[in-house]
């Protein structure tokens, strides 16, 4: 890769001056775009990666992350933050992504990786497994949020509201959200009585209720709420 310029790294590869990007149009939030990625590249990263993650706060199930690497010559129509699509849409563009992307990574950590360490680590872990799992390697990552996990190998940026800023960090949201519900619907064919096809493992009412009459599954977060106060003796 061509190296960036000692201006361009003290930036995170934003040219100084380069104007601010309008993200509503009157009451409506703009979708995501490719302002960021464009900086970066012509500060000499030729390769931007978005990077997010999705299921922190369910009671079931792994953490999930997603890497992309979108071809800036060819990407997908309807990408948008996965939060703001339904799941027929997250569907069609993860397809287009997978498609389509130079380069895709997935990782996981699961719910004992979660209890054990936090859910903070958990992901900062998955977010690692994701990059990794890239085919080419990136020259920066975009990350959603207000942190940058230690230990990636290039350099990163964290934005708040991410997914609705940079296309590329809308992309991972939404192969990050895709590939979780497929497993959460995976685990429901397996123990079909506490709904994980219906609500992912987020803590619903009937979630709840499947809790409490049939106790916690293998895949179940021991540290989260209810379920540790139960683990605990104390409900």
């Amino acid at each position: 890769m061509t190296r960036a310029s000692p201006t361009a790294r003290r930036t995170g590869g934003i040219r100084p001056g380069c104007r601010r990007i309008r993200t509503t149009r009157g009451d409506r939030a703009l979708p995501p775009h490719d302002h960021w990625e464009r900086g970066l590249r012509a500060g000499g990263f030729a390769r931007v990666a978005g990077l997010d993650e999705a299921g922190r706060g369910p009671l079931a199930g792994p953490v999930s992350a997603a890497a992309v690497i979108l071809d800036p010559e060819d990407v997908p129509d309807g990408i948008d933050d996965s939060k703001a699509m339904s799941p027929a849409a997250r569907e069609a563009v993860c397809a287009a992504v997978l498609a389509r992307a130079l380069a895709v990574g997935v990782g996981f950590a699961t719910a004992a990786e979660i209890d054990a360490v936090n859910i903070r680590q958990a992901t900062f872990a998955a977010m690692r497994r994701a990059v990794r799992a890239l085919s080419l390697a990136p020259d920066h990552l975009l990350i959603d949020g207000r942190d940058v996990p230690p230990g990636l190998p290039c350099p990163a940026r964290a934005l708040v509201k991410g997914d609705s800023l940079s296309v590329s960090i809308a992309a991972a949201s939404v192969v990050a959200k895709v590939v979780r519900d497929r497993l959460m619907v995976r685990l429901d064919a397996s123990h079909p009585a506490y709904g994980f096809g219906i609500h992912k493992g987020y803590p619903t009412a009937a979630h709840r209720a499947a809790l409490v009459g049939l106790g916690p599954t293998p895949f179940h977060r021991l540290s989260f709420g209810s379920l540790a106060r139960r683990d605990d003796g104390q409900s």
